[in-house]
């Protein structure tokens, strides 16, 4: 156990690393937890704003309804084919609404950077469209665990 956890510090990101990875990232994968208990993943495109990842999710989907009951969550967002090239980080928390439901453009300044890093990232825009469909996510992580198995010299 005292070797994994000397390994776990080793190969941790620093928290410039785990910024500049969020940042660069597209996918990540949204756990959630269903009414049975089970978990329930799902990929979605985010956007990281250094303090918090802010999801745009469909409202009439499994994990809006899921997250709607219970709002914990846990994501993991992750890259690397080879063993010694994997790295991630996987935030937990819980998720806040924000703005209208379903979005359709109402002013909301609360939303104006998300909006503007989430459609430049994703879609090359200068300004949000909503579809009416989806609405935003916010989740300010409680826990932040990263690795970056590059530091282990491995190729």
């Amino acid at each position: 156990m005292a070797e994994a956890q000397r390994r776990g510090r080793r190969i941790m990101m620093t928290p410039g690393e785990v910024d500049a990875f969020l940042t660069g990232e597209r996918t990540c994968r949204v756990a959630t937890v269903s009414s049975d208990g089970a978990p329930h993943v799902s990929a979605l495109w985010f956007v990281w704003d250094g303090t918090s990842m802010w999801l745009y999710s469909l409202t009439r989907s499994r994990r809006w309804a899921e997250l709607r009951r219970d709002p914990r969550l846990a994501v993991v967002v992750d890259a690397g084919e080879d063993y010694g090239e994997l790295r991630g980080v996987e935030l937990t928390g819980t998720a806040e609404f924000v703005g209208e439901v379903p979005r359709t453009g109402a002013p909301c300044p609360e939303l104006d950077e998300p909006e503007r890093l989430f459609f430049r990232k994703n879609f090359g825009l200068d300004e949000a469209v909503h579809d009416g469909r989806h609405a935003w996510l916010r989740l300010t992580p409680e826990s932040v665990v990263s690795w970056d198995f590059r530091k282990l010299g491995q190729r």
